[in-house]
């Protein structure tokens, strides 16, 4: 009885001791608000949206402590609307991230699942759309997804241990095609830095087949038609065979501002190779659609609790298309604690020249229905709260 009694109190030792030893953590973002848009396809509109600061999430963290410094690894993480209580990501229960792997002292961490790429990693924070913008000030159409609008599938990732600030890293997705080694193939590096008051980043981003393998890759997602029609910048390249993306940011704070600038480079290439005439209604024949993107942002924290933002884009298009956009942001975020916060953000965007479709360029703020003119104007008022 006595050795039973041994057994059993040093079976609970050893149990306790691996608990302590692994942790699996619950967290999640609510994010809702009213929006006022201008002019969508010639109408006002006034709606209730959720995840506009952040997607609104919840999603399972866990580690496992191997010993020698090593560790296992993963993240399930759901998005959903507030709104209606629906999956987010086209339908996919763990449509935000969904990976493991093993992470040591010494190396680095290695995953594997769906993951986010070196671009939005490296430079996505240092946008105004993944501050205090809002995904609505967002750079037009998150053309060179710095506000993470795409996932990637099947991925394959590094990322560094932090040396003295510096960081780097790189993914790679197998396509899955038998025979064709580099269809639906990405790949992206980067690496950034932030030490002090300096943060600095730079990201690479190539995508074989983008309409498919990027824009394409949730359970609802078309297996013969466009996945790119959300915005009119890029909606006319989902024939493209290739897309390319070259970012860079940096951010430098001094006392409570902090100014900050981002640059990319865009490109959708052999536009008119990929598909049939469902992904070419233009009928390009071949070529390169480009986009230079440049940034500059501002920063204020007036009190603890109160952010001020001020930012000014512009997108030019150039190869196949000449369409520019001017774009101004403003906005509020007020702190009533750690984790919940009101804010209050402004988007206006200007559109010239001709888009992807071939025809002349209408505003198209991120995330919103085209204007039918040259001009669109969003407003937002919401709450966000983390747990």
């Amino acid at each position: 009885m006595k050795k039973s009694l041994l057994a059993l109190a040093a079976l609970g030792t050893f149990a306790g001791a691996a608990q302590a030893q692994s942790s699996v953590t619950l967290y999640g973002i609510i994010d809702a608000g009213f929006v006022y848009n201008n002019n969508s396809a010639g109408q006002k509109l006034y709606s209730l949206n959720s995840g506009n600061l952040q997607g609104s999430r919840w999603g399972l963290r866990g580690t496992e402590d191997l010993g020698g410094g090593l560790k296992a690894i993963f993240v399930l993480e759901n998005g959903f609307n507030v709104m209606n209580g629906r999956l987010g990501q086209g339908g996919d229960e763990f449509g935000r991230q969904a990976y493991v792997g093993l992470s040591t002292a010494q190396f680095g961490t290695a995953t594997l699942g769906r993951q986010y790429d070196s671009v939005v990693d490296y430079t996505g924070a240092l946008e105004v759309g993944s501050q205090w913008a809002t995904y609505f000030g967002a750079h037009p159409g998150d053309l060179d997804n710095m506000n993470n609008s795409n996932r990637v599938n099947n991925a394959i990732k590094y990322t560094s241990n932090d040396y003295a600030g510096f960081k780097f890293g790189g993914l790679y997705s197998l396509g899955g095609v038998a025979g064709q080694f580099n269809r639906n193939q990405i790949w992206s590096v980067g690496a950034g830095y932030n030490r002090g008051p300096l943060q600095l980043g730079a990201g690479y981003l190539n995508v074989k087949n983008p309409n498919s393998s990027f824009f394409g890759n949730n359970a609802t997602s078309s297996t013969t038609g466009s996945n790119m029609g959300g915005s009119l910048v890029y909606s006319g390249y989902a024939s493209a065979h290739e897309q390319q993306v070259i970012s860079a940011g940096a951010a430098y704070t001094i006392a409570a501002a902090t100014i900050g600038a981002t640059y990319s480079n865009t490109q959708f290439k052999d536009v008119g190779t990929d598909g049939g005439a469902a992904l070419n209604p233009v009928g390009y024949t071949g070529g390169t659609a480009k986009f230079h993107n440049a940034e500059i942002n501002f920063k204020y924290q007036l009190t603890p609790a109160l952010l001020l933002g001020l930012a000014y884009d512009y997108t030019k298009g150039y190869g196949l298309n000449d369409a520019k956009y001017h774009q101004g942001m403003a906005g509020v975020d007020y702190f009533l604690s750690k984790r919940t916060d009101f804010y209050v953000a402004g988007v206006y965007q200007h559109a010239s020249g001709t888009d992807s479709t071939n025809q002349t360029a209408r505003a198209n703020i991120n995330g919103l229905t085209a204007s039918s003119t040259s001009n669109q104007v969003a407003a937002i008022v919401g709450i966000r709260h983390k747990f």
